[in-house]
């Protein structure tokens, strides 16, 4: 890659992170997939600010050829209009021309959601006779009740947590802020941390924190490290590799659907920006979808 697009992708990245203030996450995969995009130019000989029509077929044709998954192209295929987007608007390029590229058409995989049973049984598994069983056990209890996104449970401070309002704080894409109402079991695990846990691994650390979730050294827990943790209770718990923290936020928003919660009230409980994100949803409470319309169709015989 060139000095100067290696400047200018660090200059959209750095747009990213501060002006449309996207996570570290989605910037860094924004850098993935165009460091790809300008290595492929470079491996070709294409001028990435003359850019044609074709380039871009030739670039998504190797892609497919490489046996990439549709949802890989396509997220390619979007960072790429984002990045000539920016490109026109800086006088770089003139128009967008990843824009005209029709995407591939993908499935939409249902979510993978727990069972109550399930879910209990992750709870359950933690150890709640140390400062870290306590620390897994509200983490995985916090995010039952809230929904929460792992980077979400990350991000959180100790004054996020309201355990008298019995609600949360959280801070989504975009740095988009909602609160959440916690049902009480989760308040008294989170408490129960707070009380017992939280300040046996702070009196560990070598500086002071106030991240909610602190390691077994004191120090505040990233993502990966929760995720770890999560990973842990699910084996011991077990339930199958392929669970995952995400799948706490599927259960919770197909749990509040089945229960009867309107669409719009579990959008923004999910912090979702589109209603459509969380359709998918709808997708796994067929049999309330079903009941419902037997109850209220006046041809149902009922």
């Amino acid at each position: 890659m060139s000095a100067g697009w290696e400047g200018r992708l660090g200059d959209f990245l750095h747009f990213l992170a501060t002006v449309r203030n996207l996570s570290p996450n989605t910037v860094r995969s924004y850098r993935c997939d165009l460091e790809g995009f300008l290595s492929w130019c470079d491996r070709t000989g294409t001028d990435p600010a003359a850019l044609g029509p074709s380039d871009v077929r030739a670039y998504l044709g190797e892609l497919r050829r490489a046996r990439y998954a549709g949802r890989t192209v396509s997220r390619r295929l979007s960072a790429l209009r984002t990045f000539y987007d920016w490109l026109g608007r800086e006088g770089v390029v003139e128009g967008n021309v990843a824009a005209a590229a029709s995407s591939p058409r993908t499935g939409r995989p249902l979510p993978e959601v727990l069972d109550d049973d399930q879910a209990s049984a992750l709870i359950a598994a933690a150890d709640t006779s140390t400062p870290e069983g306590l620390r897994d056990r509200a983490q995985a209890e916090l995010m039952y009740a809230s929904g929460a996104r792992i980077a979400e449970v990350a991000h959180l401070s100790v004054g996020d947590v309201d355990l008298g309002a019995g609600g949360v704080r959280l801070f989504g894409k975009g740095s988009k802020e909602r609160l959440v109402p916690l049902y009480p079991a989760a308040c008294r695990a989170v408490g129960a941390y707070l009380r017992d846990g939280r300040p046996a691994l702070a009196a560990r650390a070598a500086h002071a924190s106030d991240a909610l979730f602190l390691s077994s050294r004191g120090n505040p827990m990233g993502a990966d490290a929760l995720r770890v943790r999560f990973e842990r209770l699910a084996a011991l718990a077990g339930l199958p590799s392929s669970v995952t923290p995400h799948a706490m936020r599927h259960t919770f928003a197909t749990e509040l659907l089945s229960g009867g919660a309107d669409l719009r009230s579990v959008q923004e409980l999910l912090g979702h920006a589109s209603i459509s994100t969380t359709q998918v949803y709808t997708h796994l409470s067929v049999d309330r979808l079903k009941e419902a319309s037997l109850q209220a169709h006046p041809r149902s015989g009922r």
